[in-house]
């Protein structure tokens, strides 16, 4: 298993060795330090406890010294021996790594309709219509009487967690401690993103 917590920057475009443009999102990962670990005996799952941006004036000898504390949990019942306390994580560990598994939070779009949360076309333009452009239409019926329950209408919209698996792993610059991922990734700049693998 590897795992990193990093920030998005944002997206750029990379070429490949037969000139064809490739578009990536660009991650940055501060350091990163296992700074505890579950069990299952004690906790009921097994993972590891990661820091990342140490406060001013801190060494990362707890929990307590860094600004983001994340959880990655493992497979296996019990954490295996990749990752020893206090370790500290940077992009290398993907450096063999062809496809990663990435978890983030979407961007926020507030409360929405339908014609943008749900891509309804909406009601005809001509004929008499004047206010209804981007109205949801009936929502009831006959029977039951009622709105069923999961009716698509307008609501909040964005700011989930939204998991991707099988994104590609472009380009890494140990010096900037950057990965870049093949196309779009979840979350607005600056947004944190969970990179991990369960490949050996």
């Amino acid at each position: 298993m590897k795992f990193l917590l990093a920030q998005k920057v944002g997206m750029s475009q990379i070429f490949d060795e037969a000139g064809k443009m490739v578009p990536v999102t660009v991650l940055q990962a501060n350091e990163n330090r296992v700074v505890g670990m579950r069990n299952v005996e004690k906790d009921g799952y097994s993972a590891y406890i990661v820091g990342v941006n140490l406060k001013k004036g801190k060494d990362g000898g707890k929990r307590s010294d860094f600004k983001k504390i994340v959880e990655f949990r493992t497979l296996n019942d019990g954490v295996a021996d990749e990752f020893n306390q206090d370790q500290k994580i940077s992009v290398e560990v993907f450096n063999e790594s062809k496809e990663v598994k990435i978890s983030g939070v979407s961007k926020g779009k507030g409360f929405q309709g339908v014609v943008k949360r749900h891509n309804f076309k909406g009601g005809p333009r001509t004929h008499g219509h004047k206010h209804n452009f981007r109205q949801p239409g009936s929502i009831g019926s006959t029977f039951p009487m009622r709105v069923i329950k999961g009716k698509r209408m307008a609501g909040r919209m964005g700011s989930d967690q939204v998991t991707l698996r099988g994104i590609k792993v472009v380009n890494i610059v140990l010096e900037n401690n950057t990965i870049a991922l093949k196309g779009a990734v979840p979350g607005r700049k600056g947004a944190w993103i969970k990179v991990l693998t369960y490949e050996n």
